[in-house]
This record gives structure tokens, C-alpha cells and sequence, in this order.
């Protein structure tokens, strides 16, 4: 199996799930209980939200675990509307944000709060001025997510901070796809929230955290016990925090090493992959990207028997996000930046980890150059594109 799809989700570290196994037996107290068996847990979260503050050069009293990029998503946005409805009722996004963000504003705009959705360019990169000219008196929360999970384009979240501090308004970005693959820093970039979720680190699945600032006004996300200083109530997943965290901590110390490996063989799948396979396109920007994401969209393909043919051929991929797999519609990222509902359809997601070898990628070139082929010589209309193409050639050659 070749495995090219961790933006959907990574293969949990070793090293994690050993960190992770003592606490479902040895060390299972509730952390709320007061004998040592408890409070030794309770111990162990807070050097938990210790490291994970670190990663992002925050406080660990800012630092409030949950149960993945959603939960901190909605409650980002959610605490927004909640606590500074009074100040205004307007919010700014983008039109490329994660469904968790966008259903959230959907619900939020039937409770009578006016959203703008910013575009895009062609790149997926968020139209500066744009956002500069929607910030209005009563806006109160800007919410772009920090790198797309779809084309991998990473925002300029320093300047998006920055214009949101000049202009008094809170700032949330969802981190989920950025966390641990590029450097944060949330002081510097002027950041009021932000979400992260541990399976996207080769930490397990079910847990992540919310960051938010100092001095913001928060809302309990759920009502019950004292949990997360009253926060998010119900007892904490301990060895899912224990995993979150020590996989923060492996990923983040190896970043800058691990990024700039993903790049170069990021760079040679891009590279392969467009000069060899004609009519393709490369989704988001060339550059100013995660280091593992390469989204392509191919022409006169159909992209769910692309992605069924590899998956025949033992090669893990996605056309864009794993939550809206099996949706009838096109992605709302790649109507965004301009691609037709055809191209759109044709669209191939390979996601690489710092384990993909070189062998693995040319593999896997070799089988979705031999896979898109066979589907474009049984497309009518890929045919009658090179009959035409053929025939202009003749005439230009008399």
C-alpha cells in the first residue's frame, strides 16, 4: 500500500501510542478525584497544555483541550458571536474555509448575524484589500483558516492578524492543517484563536485544542463539571491529550527538517506530474504551499474512477477533503478559485509525509499517467478534442 492521503489523517508515531498505552491501564484515574492515582493525571494534562503552548508560543493557561478541529472551530466562532454580539453583529470569512467554519457562519447568520465571505484568486489566496474594505464598525470576529486543506495554500495569516488588530476585531484561524507542518507563533501573528487536532500530527484521533488569547471573553463549550476551568465539562480524555501532546512535541522539535523534505519530494511529484501528463492543472500555489499537499485537476477525467483505479492499484489518495467524500457536488474551494465544474471533477489530492520515498512517487506517476490515460481514451470528448487538435494541424501544415 502506498499511502498519499494525510491531510484526511496520519499513521499515529510509536512513540505516541507508548506514551498513550499506560494511561488506559496503569494510570487510569479520573483526573478530577483527589488520590494520587487522580492526581498524578491531572498532573500529566497540565504538562500537556505546558507543551502544547510552547508550540505556538502561547500561555498554557490559553491552551483548552477538545475533541478535534470541529469542536474548536465552532466553539471559536460560536464564544465570538456569544460574548461580543453587543459590539456587532457582522463576521468576515473566506469561501474556501473548512465546513466547520462555514456551517458554523451558516447557523450563526440565522440567528442574526450578517457574514461576508471574502474571496480568493486563482491560487486560493485570500484578496487582501477585499478583507480590508469588509471590516465595517459593527464586524467583531475575521475567521481564515490558516493553510487550505484542500490546494494547500498557506494565507498570510501575520498580516491578516495584524490588519484585524489595527482594526479592533477578534481574529480565529483554523490551524488544523498548519499546526506542526509550519511555524506559528500566535503573539506574532496577532492571533485570537486557533484550532488543532492531533490526528492530522501522527497523534490519535478524537482530540485537539483551542487556543485562545488572554482577555477574551470565553463561554463555556459545554456545561457540567469543572473540566478545562469550567470551559468544556466531562471527564478529559487523558491518554488521548498524553498522545496529542507528545506528538506536538516530536513533530514540532523535527519541523524545519521534516518540511523542507516533504517539500523537495513534494516538488518532484509537481513537477513529474506536469510535464508528463498533459491538460492537468495544479490546484492552489505553487509555492507558497503546505510542504506535503500537490492537488491536481486533470481534464476529460473522471476523478471518483481515478481514485478508484488507485485504490485497485493499491495507492491511498482523495479529491479533496475526507469530510465531504461522496458529495454529489463539486468542492466549494475549487469553484473559488475559478475551476469549472468538469475540471473540478477531475481532481486528485496527494497528500506525502516525511516516510514517502521517492520510489513510492514515481510509482505512483507512472500508475495516474497510465490510469488517466485509459480513462481519456474512453472519453468522447477528449477524443473529439484531439480529432479537432489534429485537424488544425493539417490545415496550419498546408
Amino acid at each position: 500500500m502506498i499511502y498519499l492521503d494525510n491531510a484526511a489523517t496520519t499513521q499515529v508515531r510509536n512513540e505516541v501510542v507508548d506514551a498513550m498505552i499506560p494511561y488506559f491501564h496503569d494510570k487510569f484515574g479520573n483526573p478530577s478525584s483527589l488520590y494520587e492515582l487522580a492526581s498524578e493525571n491531572k498532573n500529566a494534562i497540565n504538562q500537556a497544555r505546558e507543551v502544547i503552548a510552547k508550540t505556538i508560543g502561547a500561555d498554557s493557561n490559553e491552551i483548552f483541550f477538545t475533541s478535534g478541529g470541529t469542536e474548536s472551530d465552532n466553539w471559536a466562532l460560536r464564544n465570538a458571536a456569544e460574548n461580543y454580539g453587543e459590539k456587532g453583529r457582522h463576521i468576515i470569512t473566506s469561501r474556501i474555509e473548512h465546513h466547520a467554519v462555514l456551517h458554523t457562519c451558516e447557523y450563526l447568520s440565522k440567528k442574526g448575524f450578517e457574514i461576508t465571505y471574502v474571496n480568493v484568486d486563482e491560487y486560493g489566496m485570500i484578496r487582501l484589500n477585499e478583507l480590508r474594505n469588509a471590516i465595517r464598525k459593527d464586524t467583531i470576529l475575521i475567521s481564515v483558516m490558516f493553510a487550505n486543506n484542500e490546494i494547500g495554500s498557506i494565507q498570510p495569516v501575520g498580516e491578516i492578524g495584524r490588519i484585524a488588530r489595527q482594526a479592533g476585531v477578534l481574529f480565529h484561524t483554523d490551524a488544523v492543517q498548519a499546526y506542526c507542518h509550519v511555524p506559528i507563533d500566535v503573539k506574532e501573528m496577532n492571533i485570537d484563536f486557533l484550532s488543532a487536532s492531533g490526528h492530522k500530527i501522527r497523534g490519535p484521533k478524537g482530540v485537539g485544542f483551542l487556543y485562545v488569547r488572554n482577555k477574551i471573553k470565553l463561554s463555556p463549550m459545554i456545561f457540567g463539571g469543572s473540566q478545562e476551568r469550567k470551559m468544556r465539562a466531562g471527564t478529559e480524555n487523558v491518554p488521548g491529550i498524553i498522545g496529542l501532546s507528545t506528538a506536538a512535541k516530536l513533530e514540532n522539535a523535527n519541523l524545519i527538517k521534516r518540511a523542507n523534505r516533504e517539500s523537495r519530494a513534494r516538488d518532484y511529484l509537481i513537477e513529474r506530474i506536469m510535464r508528463e501528463i498533459p491538460f492537468t492543472r495544479l490546484n492552489g500555489h505553487r509555492y507558497n504551499r503546505l510542504p506535503g499537499n500537490a492537488s491536481f485537476s486533470f481534464q476529460y477525467v473522471d476523478g471518483e474512477s481515478l481514485l478508484v483505479m488507485l485504490d485497485m492499484e493499491g495507492i491511498c489518495a482523495s479529491s479533496g477533503s475526507a469530510c465531504t467524500s461522496g458529495s454529489l457536488e463539486p468542492s466549494h474551494v475549487l469553484r473559488a478559485v475559478g475551476l469549472s465544474d468538469e475540471v473540478a471533477y477531475g481532481t486528485l489530492r496527494l497528500t506525502i509525509s516525511e516516510d514517502t520515498t521517492r520510489e513510492e512517487i514515481d510509482k505512483t506517476v507512472d500508475t495516474v499517467k497510465k490510469i488517466v490515460s485509459e480513462l481519456r481514451s474512453k472519453s468522447e470528448e477528449y477524443n473529439n478534442m484531439l480529432q479537432k487538435y489534429r485537424r488544425c494541424r493539417m490545415n496550419n501544415g498546408r
